[in-house]
């Protein structure tokens, strides 16, 4: 399942001309012992002349994200520097970028997260943001709420950041060497190398389930035909209470969600596209039963109807 090169596309980010016009966006390869578990390393670094806010539909993947955040013209030192990882995010994820800011983060193939932290199911992080030394063993975290289909509908849309009192907060000094070695490099390559260096040092533990859960994932990912849990359980040769079991252990949400999640991110890309949605005919392709069903789950996450939401795109 390993990648040679990450992926290109810009799948669950809302307005991605508009983001990409103010921040400098890439994609880096991990490791190759890192590859069947990551889908890749994203690094974000902007110089802001006023605020700036990006929206994104979430993967259903957990991100580790170090982040360095300081006022507009300011020296590296003035800035406030944490890490934490991320876990699903259930609905619309927003987050404010002012002044000038670096963010490099990790990206695990859903159900790939697990082997670097065994000692928890990942549906424990499924909608926290969570600060890295908590996650790695040096404290407890509170247990999870079960994950099932009662997940797979649309979700209101959360605020993060300055406005969200569950943000993460700067992790304690023990980790303030990693993090330094991963945002004080201006050049990529010394920042992937300290991410990998980061990641081998605590992971991958051996997981068969693990890998079963990423193939499933993929499948869903990659295959239209699977619409309902029913097929995947079939295609896996597990119930579906043992998918759900899977599911809420390695993965972090149900099947069902993961189902529509992908769902939306077509719809979201299509409406991007230069040419005219048929949305009765998404609908169909994607296993709706009619197009209402589609534009109401697609207002729901992003806030707007797919037409909307394409009229109002910024033009590259």
């Amino acid at each position: 399942m390993s990648a040679s090169a990450p992926r290109r596309d810009t799948r669950g980010i809302v307005d991605p001309a508009e983001l990409l016009s103010r921040v400098r966006f890439r994609r880096h390869t991990p490791a190759p012992a890192l590859q069947p578990y990551l889908e890749h390393y994203w690094l974000i670094d902007w110089d802001l002349s006023e605020p700036y806010a990006t929206h994104v539909v979430p993967h259903p993947s957990v991100n580790i994200v170090f982040q360095r955040y300081g006022p507009p013209g300011g020296p590296p030192d003035a800035a406030e520097s944490s890490a934490e990882v991320s876990g699903i995010g259930l609905g619309l994820f927003t987050q404010k970028l002012t002044g000038t800011g670096r963010v490099c983060g990790v990206q695990f193939r859903p159900g790939g997260f697990r082997p670097f932290a065994p000692a928890w199911p990942v549906s424990t992080w499924t909608g926290r943001r969570v600060p890295l030394a908590e996650v790695f063993g040096l404290a407890d975290p509170p247990a999870a709420e079960p994950v099932g289909d009662r997940d797979a509908g649309p979700i209101a849309a959360e605020p993060v950041g300055e406005e969200n009192p569950r943000a993460a907060k700067p992790v304690g000094d023990g980790d303030a060497g990693t993090i330094a070695a991963v945002l004080t490099p201006d050049a990529d390559h010394a920042r992937v190398a300290a991410l990998d260096a980061f990641l081998l040092a605590v992971g991958p533990a051996p997981d068969p389930a693990a890998e079963q859960a990423m193939e499933l994932v993929e499948l869903i990912r990659s295959d239209r035909g699977v619409r309902k849990v029913s097929q995947l359980a079939a295609a896996s040769g597990l119930s579906a209470r043992s998918l759900q079991r899977l599911f809420a252990s390695h993965v972090g949400v149900g099947p069902k969600w993961v189902i529509l999640r992908y769902r939306i991110h077509e719809a979201l890309e299509r409406a991007e596209s230069a040419e005219a949605a048929d949305w009765a005919g998404l609908a169909a392709e994607l296993g709706y039963s009619d197009q209402a069903h589609l534009v109401r789950d697609f207002t729901a996450t992003i806030g707007v109807s797919p037409t909307a939401y394409a009229r109002g795109l910024s033009v590259p």
